[in-house]
């Protein structure tokens, strides 16, 4: 792995949007972060036409370049493309991992989804950089994809694989240690940075129990 591509983050935001408190701006949510040391964000508005995620992620791309953040663009090869990021998160349902490493080569990291041991062997056989593992604990976003797989789940996974984990799904303060001490890398979360009322204290918070 060469340098431009390693994991130098350990927490990864994810934005939605629609869960944003009151009437805050996008943009000034995700500023709010980055203003706390957030060095990894995830653009995933899967809602978006095309001309309006592209517009967006231009915008994101020189937000997160003005604080020295990596951006990630959640499956749209085109879009990353377009805006020079740092990074694509491949979902499931997307395009598969080693057709997104054939076409962008070595120049972008490639994060994947996975939820269970078959997923992460094939995220990492395929070529990518890291791996979100979840969701371990219920959340609402996550509830699509079934039961918490919890934190056995977690320590299992870890035994299988020499990527970074990312746990996810429904981690909070109070049971982050729980998840590091599993062996995950880092966390990566939506509404419990973007769900709070308080944005900049909540992401240091979070940076400051990763170390």
């Amino acid at each position: 792995m060469t340098s431009e591509r390693s994991i130098d983050f350990r927490l990864y935001l994810i934005t939605d949007r629609r869960i944003l408190s009151g009437t805050r701006k996008f943009l000034e949510a995700v500023e709010d972060a980055l203003r706390a040391g957030l060095k990894a964000v995830q653009l995933r508005e899967k809602d978006l036409s095309i001309r309006e995620l592209l517009d967006i992620a231009y915008r994101m791309r020189e937000l997160t370049a003005r604080y020295g953040a990596r951006l990630f663009i959640n499956d749209r090869v085109d879009v990353a493309i377009c805006v020079n990021a740092d990074g694509l998160h491949i979902g499931q349902s997307g395009i598969p991992v080693h057709a997104v490493r054939s076409m962008v080569g070595e120049r972008m990291m490639i994060g994947a989804s996975t939820h269970n041991v078959d997923e992460v062997l094939t995220a990492e056989k395929e070529g990518a950089d890291f791996i979100t593992f979840g969701p371990l604990f219920d959340t609402a976003s996550k509830r699509k994809y079934g039961e918490p797989l919890g934190i056995e789940a977690l320590t299992g996974i870890r035994k299988r694989t020499s990527l970074k984990v990312f746990g996810i799904g429904g981690i909070k303060t109070d049971n982050i240690k729980d998840v590091i001490n599993s062996g995950a890398w880092g966390i990566a979360l939506i509404s419990g940075i973007l769900g709070e009322a308080d944005i900049r204290g909540t992401a240091k918070k979070y940076l400051e129990m990763l170390g």
